[in-house]
């Protein structure tokens, strides 16, 4: 066996009164292990994910389903220790053996806040390889933009406080079930609760060129 230790890195690139980011989810797995597939419900664990920013479930079902054994979770350490501010960086560092086939490649999730039900995720489970077939680090390193933005489908984007995760709601999972498949995110209401508060007037992800994340594996 040879470990080497491996940094997951998040970097909120939003602007300043931008899209925060829930706590990033990720797992290295055998290239086996599939977070979302557009056109489809959401899992039970990408819906608390995507609703409320949770990772618990979704850790659960990487656990479950056996094709990989390292995972975390990284919170920012900003203002509020948790969420990702614009602007901040968050890492986790971990042990990574480079001869297991169930470390070769990486998936990652996270909230999009405030929001009801948006995220990001690579959709493809080989998208991101962390070794070569030969077995040598080759790391990641990519920016998400706005136009990746998804919407989960599982609760209605209504933008009401009380629906609306890190934006009112005081419990989780109390918005209006959509019953719905994951969808490309269109955007926020134009003039709509989220847009038209102070706090979020850069929030508009749809806009041209607008990065939410990147996202290092090194």
């Amino acid at each position: 066996m040879s470990t080497q230790k491996v940094t997951v890195s998040i970097e909120n690139l939003a602007p300043n009164k931008g899209t925060f980011l829930t706590p990033l989810w990720f797992g290295f797995h055998d290239g086996t292990f599939d977070t979302y597939d557009r056109g489809r419900p959401a899992s039970p664990g990408l819906e608390r994910l995507a609703e409320d920013g949770t990772t618990e479930t979704i850790s659960n079902e990487f656990d479950l389903a056996r094709l990989g054994t390292l995972q975390g979770t990284i919170l920012g350490q900003n203002s509020t220790p948790g969420p990702i501010d614009p602007g901040e960086i968050a890492t986790f560092t971990v042990e990574l053996d480079s001869s297991d086939p169930t470390s070769r490649f990486f998936n990652y999730a996270s909230m999009i806040i405030p929001s009801n039900d948006f995220f990001i995720a690579n959709g493809n489970e080989r998208l991101h390889p962390i070794y070569d077939e030969a077995g040598n680090f080759i790391g990641a390193d990519f920016i998400v933009l706005g136009s990746n933005v998804l919407d989960a489908g599982s609760e209605v984007n209504d933008e009401i406080p009380t629906n609306t995760a890190f934006f009112g709601q005081q419990n989780p999972d109390t918005g209006v079930p959509e019953n719905g498949v994951v969808v490309l995110g269109n955007g926020f209401i134009p003039g709509g609760n989220i847009l038209s508060d102070p706090r979020f007037a850069n929030a508009d992800y749809t806009a041209p060129d607008y990065e939410v994340a990147r996202i290092r594996v090194f």
